[in-house]
């Protein structure tokens, strides 16, 4: 089964014959089979060639790499070896007909803050009263189908986003202060910790885009631009409840991370080597974690319904059948 890399120690990767070789600075050496290897995560300073870069784009293996404060700064994105210009052009279509567009993006916050709201449930019905906090929410997914453009969308999301984030004060049991959302640099271990593992859900959102079709810069929630693939947002916006804010709200806790995490110096933005392993080991642990579908009356992985979600897409832009984001039942 293919897999994701992740490399924190510093080293050089290479290739040796039909293997990757990991040679660290003190000397020892991994090697793996390049048919195991999914994408590969770089989080700290490693050496490549042109030779190894080559080798993995004949498989398809993108790299996701991060700066010294663990925040995502891009990815090395193979030569699309899928492509259809039939689904570029609806892609494209979808898009510029405003009607089609927002209809897409309607359904990406329905689903979102429907998840959202299953969360609050779940904690809710746990003894963590945030019951006001559901009505608000319930409030505003009402507004959702009264939009008349995307911004007005918006406007309603980042509304749910900030209600819900006033009651992480409530869910997370430890004495870390969260008055809001603060991404740019993050001002807190909490707001380091959202975007640390939001960040890995939108690298893996484009490593399953990647595998189809679908061009991941035509989005329809947020705006296409240059410099990044907008459309892993949109999906992302999906699973960010179901996986990252789960995962946070479990590890804070269960105390498996605390503010002794992050160096407090740098106002919380540095998360630990230690940690950055520990969160990216329980974020695969999730992603294979299995659930049985509804509709396919089977069990598939938390990572497989990121690809279904891809495929939904794929059949509404083609007109196959109507989109409709996932949502927990659980």
């Amino acid at each position: 089964m293919k897999q994701s890399y992740y490399l924190y120690n510093s080293g050089r990767l290479q290739r040796k014959d039909n293997t990757l070789e990991i040679v660290y600075k003190d000397g020892t050496k991994k090697s793996i089979p390049v048919e195991r290897v999914d994408d590969i995560y770089v989080m700290t300073e490693f050496d490549f060639n042109t030779n190894l870069l080559n080798f993995l784009c004949q498989f398809g293996i993108s790299v996701h790499f991060f700066n010294y404060y663990g925040f995502y700064t891009g990815t090395y994105y193979p030569k699309e070896a899928l492509v259809s210009g039939k689904l570029l052009i609806k892609q494209v279509e979808n898009y510029s007909d405003s009607s089609k567009r927002l209809k897409i993006a309607k359904a990406f916050i329905d689903a979102a803050s429907y998840n959202i709201y299953r969360n609050l449930n779940y904690y809710n019905n746990r003894g963590k009263d945030v019951s006001l906090y559901m009505k608000e929410i319930e409030y505003l997914r009402r507004q959702i189908g009264l939009c008349n453009d995307v911004q007005e969308l918006m406007g309603i999301e980042g509304n749910i986003r900030k209600v819900y984030y006033d009651s992480w004060n409530v869910i997370i049991n430890q004495d870390i202060a969260f008055e809001k959302r603060v991404k740019n640099p993050p001002d807190n271990a909490i707001n380091s910790l959202i975007s640390y593992v939001n960040t890995i859900i939108y690298t893996r959102v484009l490593g399953e885009i990647y595998k189809t079709q679908l061009n991941p810069t035509i989005s329809y929630l947020h705006e296409p631009s240059e410099r990044r693939f907008s459309l892993c947002l949109d999906i992302a916006e999906i699973f960010k409840p179901i996986i990252a804010d789960r995962l946070i709200f479990s590890m804070l806790n269960k105390k498996q991370i605390t503010e002794k995490d992050f160096e407090e110096g740098l106002n919380f933005t540095y998360i630990r080597d230690s940690a950055r392993k520990q969160i990216t080991r329980e974020i695969d642990l999730r992603l294979q974690t299995k659930i049985k579908h509804k509709k396919l009356d089977r069990e598939v992985s938390y990572e497989y319904l990121i690809r279904l979600e891809v495929y939904k897409l794929i059949k509404h832009l083609l007109g196959d059948d109507e989109y409709e984001g996932f949502k927990m039942w659980w």
